[in-house]
């Protein structure tokens, strides 16, 4: 898809994005999507040393009791 995009086009997407942001915002936005990539890099690696993940695949192996569903509760008020 964006095989076809060349220097020039590349170019003019720049001056483009320059022109509706301008240079300062342009820098900030830059910045925060730095801070924002670290952070995320950074909680995926602390989710691995805590072994978080392993937690969560012991929750979602319980089974579950489906024996008074709402549903089957309207259906024995209904048939009373």
């Amino acid at each position: 898809m964006f095989s076809n995009i060349g220097a020039v086009q590349l170019l003019i997407i720049l001056v483009i994005v320059l022109v509706i942001f301008g240079p300062k915002r342009l820098r900030t936005l830059g910045s925060d999507l730095g801070k924002s990539i670290k952070g995320f890099r950074s909680a995926m690696s602390e989710n691995d040393q805590t072994g978080q993940s392993e937690q969560i695949g012991d929750a979602s192996q319980q089974e579950a009791n489906f024996d008074n569903t709402p549903v089957e509760e309207n259906r024995k008020e209904n048939d009373s």
